[in-house]
């Protein structure tokens, strides 16, 4: 096959910019980080037929079967407080707009499971479904003390702020 010396360096040219975008692309990732960041996964709890991970909860030993597959990942995050309910303390965690129709669906399908939340592969917690969750927040008391929670949370927010930055980028 023979090419032009026009095609030749046309083709020279995509590659040298597909290099750069790549390389611009791989710089983003790896910039340092001021702060530890925390990955936040939510796993639906299987049934007995369903094939399974086991996680178990840190303080309570309690052994939940999931699904392997999160449901919900830290892109899917965009915010999470501390929220003080009738109970104590406990984690919101605000998932986007998708997610929040996927959270719905997800739950009004299948009440009586619970959804198990893990932070850098670590469970750390769990919550029946009792029903339809209807503003795309999770509320979830966490096997955490409450001294570690505001840290936690500020560590999601930020992890979720740049997630939400790198899927805006053109």
């Amino acid at each position: 096959m023979i090419f032009s010396r026009r095609s030749l360096v046309r083709v020279l040219a995509m590659v040298i910019a597909g290099l750069g975008w790549g390389w611009a692309g791989c710089q983003s990732s790896l910039r340092p980080k001021d702060y530890d960041p925390v990955l936040v996964r939510f796993f639906l709890e299987a049934t007995p037929g369903e094939q399974a991970a086991v996680m178990r909860l840190p303080l309570t030993g309690v052994e939940l079967r999931v699904r392997p597959k999160a449901v919900f990942v830290e892109s899917d995050i965009v915010n999470a407080e501390v929220v003080r309910v009738d109970l104590g303390l406990c984690l919101m965690v605000q998932v986007t707009a998708a997610a929040a129709r996927d959270l719905y669906r997800l739950t009004g399908s299948h009440q009586g499971r619970r959804l198990v939340m893990g932070a850098n592969e670590v469970p750390l917690g769990s919550r029946l479904i009792d029903g339809p969750f209807l503003n795309g927040n999770i509320l979830m008391f966490l096997e955490v003390p409450d001294g570690d929670l505001a840290a936690m949370v500020e560590g999601i927010k930020r992890t979720a702020a740049d997630w939400q930055r790198e899927v805006a980028r053109p």
